[in-house]
């Protein structure tokens, strides 16, 4: 964490990350070199504007939380709450996939077969996001693949992390982060839906097929 007049930056890895020293390691590099670059940019800014005017300093934010472990994988969601001013500041995700063994990065490219369809999964989502519309508001307009005001994402586009299953040391499924104006105006906030592993366990590269069973945890 760092306050300087003109931004407030702090960076927050959960305790579970410790066994993976080599994740940690490099998240906590990335962190802290996104931190500084965002506080050179907000002193940057300030001084080009001749001052902050009576401005709150900028505010940058970077979470880890969700983690779920399997066996082979460790996977966390990555959430950067930035302000530069305004009404409110705007959240960003990411996810993350950590292979324990091969300490490498698991990117969709990975973890999916090539060639495999998202057909299915495109559609378990949308819905998945329509249910969780609805939760929050009973009147809200349903959002299609290729709506005009406003569109399902793609699930191949969409950040995701593991899902918590009810198999222990099995993730149950994906989560897909999805934030503000997405799906609907930002009033709506960001939707965390996640879409079981029945629904693409075939699209699953052999490597990882195993990771997966059961349902998603209640």
């Amino acid at each position: 964490e760092t306050k300087t007049p003109y931004a407030e930056v702090s960076l927050a890895l959960p305790q579970a990350i410790k066994p993976q020293a080599d994740l940690h390691a490099r998240l906590y590099a990335d962190g802290v070199r996104d931190l500084n670059q965002f506080v050179e940019g907000s002193r940057a800014d300030r001084t080009e504007a001749g001052g902050d005017g009576g401005l709150p300093p900028y505010e940058k934010t970077i979470t880890y939380d969700q983690v779920v472990s399997t066996g082979k994988l460790f996977s966390m969601a990555r959430t950067d709450y930035d302000y530069t001013g305004g009404a409110h500041g705007n959240p960003l995700y990411a996810g993350v996939i950590w292979d324990k063994a091969l300490k490498r990065m698991v990117t969709p490219a990975t973890l999916f077969r090539s060639g495999a369809s998202f057909t299915a999964l495109d559609r378990a989502l949308c819905a998945a996001i329509n249910a969780d519309r609805k939760a929050k508001d009973p009147r809200a307009t349903p959002v299609a693949l290729n709506g005009q005001d406003w569109s399902c994402p793609l699930a191949s586009k969409t950040p995701f992390v593991l899902a918590a299953g009810s198999v222990p040391g099995k993730a149950g499924g994906l989560t897909f982060l999805i934030g503000p104006y997405q799906v609907g105006p930002y009033s709506d906030g960001s939707y965390t839906v996640s879409v079981g592993q029945s629904v693409f366990r075939d699209l699953i590269a052999p490597a990882y097929a195993d990771e997966f069973g059961g349902g998603l945890a209640t």
